[in-house]
């Protein structure tokens, strides 16, 4: 259930603002361990996969793993703390890839979510999709990402 579900306001908050970003620089650091974890296919990171894009100003390839979240039937991408990069640089070239690809293949293009019912739904779904620890932290954390998170349908595209 979303903040505005359950009937609370979504509101950035500074403490989760900071809470997010030192998160995300920690796991920067554990990168090379997670993304072992993931390529050995080790329990616990399920919903976990590699995307990668163009940079937007080099064109060079940028790799990031994140939770793939599924609701009615699409997937979807998000960051909780506002834009990241990786965002940034799939909304520039218009496409991005995961990988492992989908029955629907491995490029898709990122259609932003805005305020309303399904990004709402998708914010709701995301706490009980992820693998834990960062599930909690979802929940805790539920009206500031309902404030400032940004998310993406992905809409595959035939090559």
């Amino acid at each position: 259930m979303t903040a505005v579900a359950a009937g609370l306001r979504p509101r950035r908050s500074v403490l989760w603002n900071v809470a997010w970003r030192t998160l995300y620089r920690v796991m920067r650091i554990l990168d090379p361990l997670v993304r072992s974890w993931v390529a050995n296919r080790l329990p616990g990171l399920d919903g976990v996969v590699e995307i990668r894009v163009p940079g937007r100003r080099t064109g060079r390839e940028r790799r990031a793993l994140l939770t793939l979240l599924g609701h009615d039937g699409n997937w979807y991408l998000g960051h909780p703390n506002g834009i990241a990069q990786w965002q940034r640089n799939a909304e520039a070239a218009g496409w991005l890839e995961v990988d492992p690809p989908a029955a629907h293949g491995p490029r898709f293009r990122p259609a932003r979510l805005l305020a309303g019912p399904e990004r709402d739904a998708v914010i709701g779904a995301t706490p009980v999709q992820q693998p834990f620890p960062a599930n909690l932290l979802y929940r805790l954390s539920l009206r500031h990402v309902a404030a400032v998170g940004v998310y993406h349908r992905l809409e595959p595209i035939a090559l």
